[in-house]
């Protein structure tokens, strides 16, 4: 029997850019504790915990979930110490797990996957699966999902402790994001949330001191229903970058459809840069800048009259490129590292440099020595094959050194891809540079280790490889925590 595919039907099935990525999505990975084989050498001043979080399983009874933000949050620790590499990871314990695994099926709406019957949160908010961020604050590990309440961990178990309140001053439905900063020279925690329900959208900007103490909670009016996952802080201020994708939260309402399906991209709104004074919260400008969508800004510092900006830019919305699975970024469009240098008082910008990197960049990481703080270098993970049709994923890591402006990339084998955001450990005894670590999944074993990087010279490829020897899911941020 002939297997050829007719020239009409092939012209319409889209290339899998993306070899044995689809591995990643079936057999959710297990919790496990394992002693890591190194091979080379470990840096000495490489001690303390790699951790990350991201969506783990997307399949409850013979129900699956269809988009990349649906899946149950697993987070896993590297932790090096003067004895070796040790690795763990646990499921996060959330009211939507506990209820669907008692029931052996799926109960909660979810990010990307509505269905007959479903339920949310008081009838207003989804479920979070605390499946975006993991991060250090006050003696816990707290994982985050897009919304919601934090899940406090045990940091050396990694056990699940319950929703995290901030000393009862939050509830499950106080507008809450995943991507908060913690400002390694003051200790503070900088937060925020969105709010999309009436008739007026908002953000409320949270700051926490050293001690955990709330310092301040601004509501702050915004002119759309902006998609808002992250922002920026510098000494003095914070930036919310407010593009044309915006949530039109009424159909999410009345029932039956997912928050993925009211996500909305409308061109014909400006690009606005919202600045807000960083200790009181009031606004400070409201600064109009060229077209584009904003998932991830970088770093942000002033310098006189003059705050700079690094952010990505990217030509198009990427949450409708993370389904159906495991077909992710099938048009995903270009984007670029870009800086802004933008006056305050006048509101405007006064200059723009774009990083000579097109290729849909993703997950910014600094030197924490350097946040809010100017810096050289940003390290991202990019998609090669940007711009052309198909199944694809991020399959490059990337250094952009903004003094030379210049990009320093290594591009994955075929079949293997990073696995969550690329993490920068400082060397102490240089001033720039230190260890890059990224988790990378090799489809063709079904299994994932973890590659050292030295942050300067990325293109040379790892200088060391910590295997697991099983498969680790593809998540989305990582932080390191010293000691």
């Amino acid at each position: 029997m002939s297997t050829d595919v007719s020239p009409n039907l092939a012209m319409n099935i889209a290339p899998n850019l993306a070899p044995g990525l689809e591995q990643a999505f079936t057999t959710p990975p297990q919790e496990m504790d394992l002693d890591v084989a190194v091979e080379g050498e470990i840096p000495s001043y490489l001690r303390g915990v790699h951790l990350s979080n991201g969506p783990a399983r997307f399949v409850r009874g013979d129900f699956r979930y269809r988009h990349w933000l649906d899946g149950d949050g697993m987070v896993s620790a590297l932790r090096f110490d003067d004895s070796g590499v040790r690795f763990s990871n646990r499921w996060v314990t959330t009211t939507k797990r506990n209820e669907e695994e008692a029931a052996g099926r799926a109960i909660y709406r979810a990010f990307g996957t509505a269905f007959a019957g479903d339920q949310m949160i008081r009838g207003l908010a989804l479920a979070s699966p605390a499946n975006v961020s993991v991060f250090p604050w006050q003696g816990f590990l707290l994982a985050s999902g897009e919304q919601g309440l934090p899940i406090a961990l045990d940091p050396t178990t990694l056990a699940s402790l319950g929703e995290y309140t901030f000393g009862g001053r939050l509830n499950p439905l106080s507008p809450l994001a995943a991507h908060p900063k913690l400002d390694p020279h003051t200790g503070e925690l900088l937060h925020f949330g969105a709010s999309f329900a009436g008739a007026q959208p908002s953000i409320t900007y949270y700051r926490f001191g050293a001690d955990g103490s709330m310092a301040l909670r601004r509501r702050v009016e915004i002119d759309r229903a902006a998609v808002l996952h992250d922002f920026a802080v510098s000494e003095q201020f914070v930036m919310f970058h407010l593009g044309p994708y915006v949530v039109d939260v009424e159909p999410l309402l009345r029932g039956g459809v997912a928050l993925q399906d009211c996500l909305r991209w409308k061109p014909e709104l400006p690009t606005l840069l919202l600045v807000l004074d960083r200790e009181t919260g009031d606004e400070v400008a409201r600064v109009p800048l060229p077209f584009g969508y904003c998932l991830h800004l970088a770093n942000a510092w002033e310098e006189g009259a003059r705050l700079h900006v690094e952010l990505l830019e990217l030509d198009g919305p990427a949450y409708d490129e993370y389904h159906p699975l495991p077909d992710l970024f099938p048009t995903v469009k270009p984007g670029r590292p870009m800086r802004y240098v933008i006056d305050l008082a006048a509101g405007s910008v006064v200059e723009r440099l774009a990083a000579p990197y097109e290729r849909a960049p993703d997950f910014p990481n600094v030197d924490p020595r350097r946040f809010a703080r100017r810096g050289s270098d940003v390290w991202m993970l990019g998609i090669a094959e940007t711009g052309k049709s198909g199944t694809k994923s991020f399959d490059e890591v990337v250094h952009i050194d903004w003094e030379r402006n210049h990009a320093d990339t290594w591009r994955a084998p075929r079949g293997v891809y990073p696995a969550a955001e690329p993490v920068m450990v400082p060397d102490p005894s240089r001033e720039r540079g230190g260890t890059l670590i990224v988790p990378l999944y090799d489809s063709h074993d079904d299994a994932t280790t973890y590659a050292l990087f030295d942050a300067l010279d990325v293109a040379s490829g790892p200088r060391t490889r910590l295997p697991l020897g099983r498969k680790l899911h593809l998540a989305f941020h990582a932080t390191w925590v010293d000691g």
